[in-house]
């Protein structure tokens, strides 16, 4: 965060303090409003996604718009039908990024058919729940996942 100057003199400034404590106070509100809000588990992911972002020549992988506006992109590596590798990337909301991000470190290490049972239902219990305007996050997410599972599917039967 870039904070504001305030000239002292001649060449001299200092922070301007008072934005600095404006911002402070306002993070501390949001910070509240999220955890009133959300579960740690939830808040976790979002803050600290560790899957989020491109996977370079990816096996498989999906884009799919869920009825809110947000996109979902899941791409996967799969070999011997586990999958290897996996990352998400999103412009929706720190619930569709908790969604994403505990997704791909669910589904890592896992066999294709193992995956394709996994549900939004459980991966909702898995986040510790979301409120009811959110819970389309984690079906975006698992559906995005399911497609990116049957395309590749389609490409192994060629």
């Amino acid at each position: 965060m870039q904070t504001q100057q305030i000239k002292k003199g001649d060449d001299e400034t200092v922070p301007d303090e008072s934005f600095e404590k404006t911002a402070k106070e306002l993070q501390k509100k949001i910070n509240e409003s999220e955890e009133a809000l959300f579960s740690s588990k939830v808040i976790q992911e979002y803050r600290n996604p560790t899957h989020f972002g491109l996977l370079e020549n990816p096996t498989t992988s999906a884009v799919v718009t869920g009825p809110c506006g947000d996109t979902m992109k899941i791409m996967l590596h799969i070999e011997n039908q586990h999958i290897t590798d996996a990352s998400f990337w999103t412009d929706g909301c720190g619930p569709t990024i908790a969604c994403g991000n505990l997704l791909a470190k669910t589904i890592i290490g896992r066999s294709i058919e193992d995956t394709e049972k996994l549900s939004a239902e459980h991966l909702l219990r898995l986040l510790g729940g979301l409120p009811k305007d959110h819970v389309h996050c984690s079906k975006l997410t698992v559906n995005t996942l399911h497609q990116a599972i049957s395309q590749y599917k389609k490409t192994v039967k060629r």
